[in-house]
């Protein structure tokens, strides 16, 4: 998988914080980059790869290995296309 155009590290970063911060850097990308983001296990792995998916963008989910505390996943997001003008989510 190529470069990620841009990367968030959202580790102890609560819900919905997590996904607001995701969403609006996917705002700055073009259609098709890719955003890396690094969130905590669990719930917040949950919330941002669902609301991320139900907008459209393709999200790959990988387990990161925490040198110390809580675990960790790794998305790999790609941009999907901006919806026709008048129908945003």
């Amino acid at each position: 998988m190529p470069d990620p155009a841009a990367r968030l590290d959202l580790r102890g970063t609560p819900c919905p914080l997590n996904y607001v911060r995701s969403r609006l850097a996917l705002e700055r990308l073009a259609p098709g980059q890719l955003l890396q983001v690094d969130l905590d296990a669990g719930e917040p792995e949950r919330m941002v790869a669902e609301g991320l998916r139900g907008e459209g963008h393709e999200v790959a989910v990988e387990p990161l290995v925490p040198e110390e505390g809580e675990p960790a996943v790794r998305l790999r997001v790609r941009r999907g296309a901006d919806p026709p003008a008048g129908l945003h989510p």
